[in-house]
């Protein structure tokens, strides 16, 4: 691999050299299924061409103007599609290059909202056991997922996390759906009562919880009861679609489901569809309000904000997205490929759940289905799995430490939206084959 710094030293990566449709090729011309979008990213699939010519076509316009300086076209045009789209009062588009970045962004905008109102105590940050919200160092303090934080957690700031909505591993058995969302709903305002009611400035959550959980839905009616919280005690809602937004689970915006609206909203991985970098932070017209007619300026800022060829590339994909229908096709594809899961892995002695929404779902392996109790860690089954799929062609995104960042396992699935029924067939034959062999 040369000088190239890998994820892991000791991975002998294969070199990707092209994409088709739903296919990656490596140099040897093996072709691997992109059961996972590599992480939920390519729903338009490999070498859409409408995608690819309008970022030619924009770099031999213009390349490159600074923020600072200039606006640009393609820009602008995303900005006004995407508030067009958007549900509620989501008016204000703020663009970045990559989910962490648009994460940073919100909790930045949340807290100067707060001081641009005359609230400057409004200081804490409430999210979920078992999130998942980026890298840098302000997203993985929001996060929950153990793995990814033990060793930079004395450079992190403190943030709150109360427990995700995951009916499966957390449900009591004598409790209904609603009665059990409810209680989960209730530790937000619970945890806000503790800090303080007037010292909270936001509450942030993925609606469909991606890689660390493994595509799990809230149940019905829990985020109602969170919006409810968050609008008694004036904490901002701040909702993370980088993974499950953008068409994923089958709406343009996941929140769209859960019939409410955020204050913020961050998007990024399907909107560029893996052809360009770029995400972004969506935010209400009032809050955009605060700050123009406050300071007049959101003190943040990055080199590639805005970039041309970025958001030419993600003009093209959400046109893409609404004019050629994928939406409906999202929900029906979604439907079929959770009904063959269910078909081939649902009675799999080791098969506990199989859930999602649209074309973002999730498998979860466990010891025994009786009890839910997961394999032990030591057994490094999410690792192993990757590879024996991996060798077997489909490409998938499984994951360790599901239930508290140590034990659990599961494999999360996001193909592109263009796939095919002998595409859900490849799927599932192969991953039910690389269950087995490891198991």
């Amino acid at each position: 691999m040369g000088h190239v710094f890998p994820r892991h030293s000791g991975a002998q990566m294969k070199t990707a050299v092209a994409g088709e449709g739903c296919y990656l090729i490596d140099s040897a011309g093996k072709r691997y299924f992109d059961g996972s979008g590599g992480a939920a990213v390519s729903c338009l699939g490999h070498g859409d061409p409408e995608v690819t010519a309008a970022a030619k076509a924009q770099l031999d316009r213009l390349a490159f103007a600074h923020t600072g300086f200039f606006t640009s076209e393609p820009a602008e045009a995303l900005a006004d599609l995407l508030a067009a789209e958007a549900p509620g009062d989501l008016d204000r588009v703020y663009f970045v290059s990559g989910g962490s970045e648009a994460v940073e962004a919100a909790l930045k905008l949340a807290r100067q909202t707060h001081v641009e109102r005359g609230e400057p105590q409004r200081r804490h940050l409430i999210a979920r056991r078992q999130s998942y919200h980026g890298n840098t160092l302000g997203a993985l303090a929001a996060g929950g997922n153990l793995w990814r934080r033990t060793q930079f957690e004395p450079m992190l700031i403190d943030v709150s996390h109360i427990a995700p909505c995951f009916e499966y591993a957390e449900k009591r058995p004598d409790e209904t759906v609603e009665a059990y969302g409810q209680r989960v709903a209730q530790e937000l305002e619970d945890e806000i009562l503790r800090l303080g009611p007037d010292s909270v400035m936001a509450f942030l959550a993925e609606p469909v919880v991606g890689a660390t959980l493994g595509a799990v839905p809230a149940v019905p009616g829990y985020f109602k009861r969170i919006r409810e919280i968050c609008d008694r005690y004036g904490v901002l809602l701040i909702l993370d679609e980088v993974m499950c937004g953008m068409g994923r689970t089958g709406h343009l915006f996941a929140c769209e489901a859960e019939g409410i609206t955020p204050d913020i909203v961050t998007i990024a991985k399907g909107l560029g569809a893996g052809y360009q970098p770029i995400g972004a932070m969506i935010c209400t017209g009032a809050i955009y309000d605060t700050i123009s007619h406050g300071s007049g300026f959101f003190q943040h800022g990055h080199t590639y904000i805005g970039h041309p060829v970025a958001a030419a590339a993600g003009l093209a994909v959400v046109r893409a997205i609404l004019e050629r229908g994928l939406l409906p096709r999202v929900r029906d594809m979604g439907a079929r490929l959770d009904a063959a899961l269910v078909e081939v892995l649902g009675q799999h002695p080791h098969v506990g759940d199989i859930r999602g929404r649209g074309l973002f779902r999730g498998v979860e392996l466990v010891a025994d289905r009786e009890t839910k109790t997961p394999f032990d860690p030591a057994q490094r089954l999410a690792g192993r799995l990757k590879e024996a799929a991996f060798e077997a062609g489909l490409i998938c995104y499984p994951m360790g430490g599901t239930r508290d960042g140590r034990a659990g396992d599961h494999v999360l699935l996001a193909p592109p939206f263009i796939l095919e029924d002998t595409h859900i067939d490849e799927i599932t034959t192969k991953l039910a084959r690389a269950i087995d062999e490891v198991l």
